[in-house]
């Protein structure tokens, strides 16, 4: 099957001393490097540079021997989550080559550049000019271009070299076996078998390799030979929508950034127009020309396409960055995403309708939720329960994906609250005096301040969920244990307090041992 994708593999082969000697600002170090690392109580070459390699010294060496064979050398512990943060930074920066970009670890990237190569002048070009901004990063870098991911995968390490599409099983044949990047329990087998090449390992029927190595390996090296393809997993989602602008010189300015932003902005919402749609999450990347990539993200709680609206909420979203935004040596490159679109219905709107009142709600929303972050703005949605703190769930306020539903009203036009304005996040234990057996409270200290009670309305009986008793457990038991009932009384105190207290329990089930808390504030 000839395969339709392109397919960009990076290695980086000494990214470990790479990273190191880009942490000493780029000078070599005085004596040849090597990154040690541990495997059980033995330590190994886990990484070398060039010096140390045209020295002898080889990955997986012991290091006592390579100690033994140069003298002296720089040796530095192996930190593999800072390997791996560098390789995740080197991926983000080549997100502006293509948005399909996949980690092939510990030190390598696949980039899909199908329908892209056009953009930089051919495949040979893009080959070219992605490899060499890479390469004066201060990184050792080797690529190939293949119709497979594995096939370019092993190019990329053993032959570097642009394969036209259809041709994988040709460059890949004479190839060691060793490029198949399988387990040593099946290279063994393979040189036990005096197959040595990729080719030669081809040539065996495909009914004879799966039931000695398994399907697994059979189904490796039909997308080696470009037989099948193996979709490549991306690290970040595709967006919906994609605009950006390249600068032949690094911009640095806040206001050719906003220049920039505004048109791109204006861009899409032409697009959107023409599709019925809006944006509900924009993210806005800046690429700097040393490489580092910034993210910013904003979400709206409606659909939203007016470019001038869009511009406000970046603003003010880069002002209230805890870290602001550097430009370092400048942007080359800034782009905007739509994560997610949305269609955009038209609404019918009745003559009494205030349209303008809700879209200024919804704009406020937006703003605050930019400003302090969208789990800080909620709304309250209600809940199909009668227990008072589960009545209501609070939601972030931009979660359209929950349609709103009208309050019960509990009580009639002109009637005194029933319930609270604000209820305590959790019910607080007072010691009150009352009478028996229902009776309200006539006082009761409550933060070590005592409190006389002057009127009081009760009590509301309201019934816990008693059928969730455990299995074999009495009604009576259980509500004996839990309090499955509670008598709420509003009350006024001497002092002009409102508040909204509880006895916990029946007193004909627990005598004495009930207890009273108070659970809200009356406004």
């Amino acid at each position: 099957m000839r395969s339709s994708r392109r397919i960009l593999a990076l290695w980086l082969p000494r990214l470990p001393t790479d990273r190191l000697t880009r942490k000493n600002k780029g000078a070599p170090f005085k004596a040849p490097l090597v990154v040690s690392g541990k495997s059980g109580n033995a330590l190994h070459v886990h990484a070398l540079e060039a010096r140390a390699a045209r020295l002898g010294l080889y990955k997986g060496q012991p290091l006592a021997n390579a100690r033994a064979m140069v003298q002296p050398l720089s040796i530095l512990p192996a930190d593999e989550k800072a390997d791996a943060a560098l390789l995740e930074a080197i991926a983000d920066w080549c997100d502006r080559f293509t948005p399909l970009v996949s980690l092939d670890p510990p030190d390598g990237l696949l980039l899909d550049i199908t329908g892209a190569a056009h953009l930089f002048g051919g495949e040979s070009a893009m080959l070219v000019h992605v490899t060499g901004l890479i390469a004066k990063q201060g990184f050792v870098i080797r690529s190939a271009i293949a119709g497979t991911s594995l096939a370019a995968h092993a190019l990329a390490r053993f032959a570097p070299a642009i394969v036209p599409a259809g041709c994988e099983a040709a460059a890949v044949a004479p190839l060691p076996i060793t490029a198949l990047d399988c387990d040593d329990k099946i290279l063994r087998a393979l040189r036990h078998a005096g197959l040595k090449t990729v080719g030669t390992v081809a040539e065996r029927l495909h009914s004879e390799l799966s039931e000695r190595l398994g399907k697994s390996f059979v189904t490796r090296l039909k997308v080696m030979l470009g037989a099948e393809e193996q979709p490549l997993t991306p690290r970040r989602a595709l967006p919906d929508l994609m605009a950006e602008r390249h600068f032949a010189e690094s911009v640095v300015t806040r206001d050719a950034i906003a220049a920039a932003l505004l048109g791109l902005a204006q861009s899409f919402s032409e697009i959107l127009e023409r599709e019925g749609r809006g944006a509900r999450i924009l993210e806005s990347v800046f690429f700097r020309a040393d490489g580092k990539v910034d993210r910013i993200a904003i979400k709206t709680g409606e659909p939203l396409r007016d470019p001038k609206i869009i511009m406000r909420l970046l603003n003010q979203k880069l002002e209230t960055l805890a870290d602001p935004l550097d430009p370092g040596f400048g942007f080359d490159l800034v782009r905007l995403e739509a994560l997610l679109a949305e269609e955009t219905k038209p609404g019918t709107i009745s003559f009494d309708h205030d349209e303008n009142a809700r879209r200024q709600i919804a704009f406020l929303i937006d703003r605050l939720s930019v400003r302090f972050g969208e789990h800080r703005v909620q709304r309250f949605m209600p809940q199909d329960t009668h227990i008072p703190e589960a009545a209501g769930a609070a939601v972030p306020a931009q979660d359209r994906d929950l349609a709103p539903e009208n309050w019960t009203l509990k009580r009639r036009p002109g009637d005194p609250p029933r319930r609270p304005l604000r209820l305590l996040q959790k019910p607080e234990e007072v010691s009150a005096m009352a009478s028996v057996p229902d009776g309200p409270p006539m006082r009761f200290r409550w933060r070590q301040c005592l409190h006389e009670v002057v009127r009081a309305e009760g009590p509301e009986r309201i019934a816990m969920d008693w059928w969730r008793r455990s299995v074999g457990e009495s009604r009576s038991d259980h509500q004996k244990s839990a309090g499955l009932t509670r008598d709420y009384f509003r009350v006024e105190t001497s002092n002009g307090q409102r508040l909204w207290l509880y006895r916990d329990g029946l007193y004909r089930d627990l005598g004495q041992n009930t207890r009273w808390y108070l659970q809200g504030l009356f406004a």
